[in-house]
């Protein structure tokens, strides 16, 4: 099925943009995708053979495997169940495929509701940077039943070189959510002990590479670390600290349903939004250096599970 499948794609952004398409250039089949910034399909897939489509409704329409690449979950809701949505024009059997990050709980409301109405759906958030999108390197968490899973497998692998099925909806949000919330804690730490040894006497530099031969050494040390907190390189239309600050209510939310009071995660939620409040709005969320080396600290109570 999925070899001939029409594929629709809602969502042409940072990220959506670059896997979208890959999937164009990849699928034997048809691609059709919308975003409501036009300019976005001229810039990711103007010279690939997918469609535009003129709204949300008709990607649904036409579409056998849908994928979304949105903001947040608000919109994940908006575009599969509001007025002129997919639920209202997809026909049975369609398969959606969300790869935004999301509440897990919302993830499981909005795959009951489109089970009501014969709809199938997996979250399939994505980790790894841009250019991973771009080279199609990405790794993909998916929560879905088996067979579904088996399924929208040859369809994800157009965008990453891992895949890990976490098991029924929503665990692909899980494990998402804590993949994140350890890049933004350790980016923290880093930013802290680079300020540490640079005022020691140490080059950051020089830290960086040492730490980067012995047990410190980190994805995060070798990808934010060098590539942006050394040179100081926080470019806007990254991943600022307003999205660091949404997946984070979204890891507190449920660690709270767990019942784990989640000190670190707060902490490390009160770092991005003095950041996010004194210079670093907008821009790549690395840049939480710049509060440390000014001497400024998060502010707040931390909030009781």
């Amino acid at each position: 099925m999925t070899e001939n499948a029409t594929i629709g794609f809602i969502g042409l952004g940072v990220m959506g943009g670059p896997m979208c398409r890959n999937m164009a250039l990849k699928h034997g089949g048809r691609l059709i995708a919308f975003d409501l910034n036009p300019a976005s399909f001229d810039e990711a897939l103007g010279d690939t053979k997918a469609e535009r489509a003129a709204s949300i409704a008709e990607v649904a329409h036409a579409a056998d495997v849908i994928f979304l690449s949105l903001p947040g979950g608000a919109q994940v809701k908006s575009v599969c169940l509001g007025e002129g949505g997919i639920s209202a024009s997809a026909h049975t059997g369609a398969i959606i495929v969300d790869l935004s990050t999301t509440a897990v709980e919302l993830a499981r409301e909005v795959a009951r509701e489109l089970a009501a109405q014969g709809l199938e759906f997996a979250d399939a958030p994505v980790a790894r940077t841009r250019e991973a999108a771009r080279r199609g390197q990405l790794s993909v968490m998916v929560g879905a039943p088996e067979p579904l899973y088996a399924r929208i497998r040859p369809l994800i692998d157009y965008i990453a070189t891992d895949v890990t099925h976490g098991g029924e909806v929503g665990c692909g949000q899980v494990l998402k959510l804590v993949n994140n919330m350890l890049v933004f804690e350790h980016v923290v730490a880093l930013a802290e002990m680079m300020v540490v040894a640079e005022r020691a006497g140490v080059k950051p530099e020089v830290m960086l590479a040492a730490v980067s031969k012995g047990s410190g050494d980190s994805f995060v040390l070798r990808n934010h670390g060098i590539n942006a907190m050394l040179p100081h390189s926080f470019p806007d239309k990254a991943f600022p600290p307003e999205y660091v600050l949404k997946d984070i209510s979204y890891v507190l939310e449920l660690a709270r349903g767990c019942e784990v009071t989640p000190h670190l995660a707060e902490m490390t939620r009160r770092y991005y939004q003095a950041s996010a409040e004194t210079g670093g709005s907008g821009r790549y969320f690395p840049a939480v250096i710049e509060l440390i080396e000014k001497g400024g600290a998060p502010a707040g109570e931390e909030v009781k599970a």
